[in-house]
């Protein structure tokens, strides 16, 4: 991933906490996005995917990215939503070690499903947004992965989308912008 600059900017501090669930296709930004927030602000960042990842390398997968590995790690995660909710365990575990961090201000929890977003929004408590990240790039848009988890990331209605359809040169400035009025209209930033 090419690195971004953010020149000689100090990270600021928000007024409390918040959760950001973000979402989007596979490709569209959503590391880079949380990468260059956490150049503006004391950011962390979790996937609901980590615990279930390390479950697949017990099971033989290998870190691969093709569609067959990403429709096997879906179809493990709602498994285990089915059974016993462990995504959503492990998250509100992260969230709670969040809540008592000093180092961090916004916490990005990568979720794909919208079932999971509003059961993890109901669980989570304190101060939490949902973020869609969307590209009209050749082959993303209309890109089809086979499983809910890429395909159905527009089924849920989230309290913010950022269209990342700039280019690498004013990506910072437009994750910047959007970044501040966000915090702004959420009441956690002057």
């Amino acid at each position: 991933m090419e690195h971004f600059e953010a020149g000689c900017r100090k990270r600021r501090r928000l007024r409390s906490k918040l959760v950001i669930v973000i979402n989007g296709k596979g490709g569209v930004g959503k590391d880079t996005i949380c990468e260059l927030t956490g150049q503006l602000f004391y950011v962390k960042t979790i996937s609901s995917i980590t615990p279930i990842k390390e479950i697949a390398v017990q099971c033989g997968w290998k870190g691969e990215k093709d569609i067959r590995a990403r429709r096997f790690l879906a179809d493990l995660k709602q498994l285990l939503i089915a059974y016993n909710d462990f995504p959503n365990q492990y998250l509100v575990r992260e969230v709670q070690s969040f809540q008592t961090d000093p180092g961090a201000d916004i916490l990005f929890v990568h979720i794909r499903e919208a079932d999971q977003i509003r059961e993890f929004l109901r669980l989570a408590g304190g101060k939490t947004v949902a973020l869609l990240i969307r590209s009209s790039r050749p082959g993303l848009s209309a890109a089809v992965y086979g499983n809910s988890a890429d395909d159905d990331v527009e089924r849920y209605d989230y309290d913010y989308v950022f269209d990342n359809d700039c280019g690498q040169t004013v990506l910072f400035q437009e994750v910047e912008r959007f970044m501040t009025n966000l915090l702004r209209k959420e009441q956690l930033l002057d």
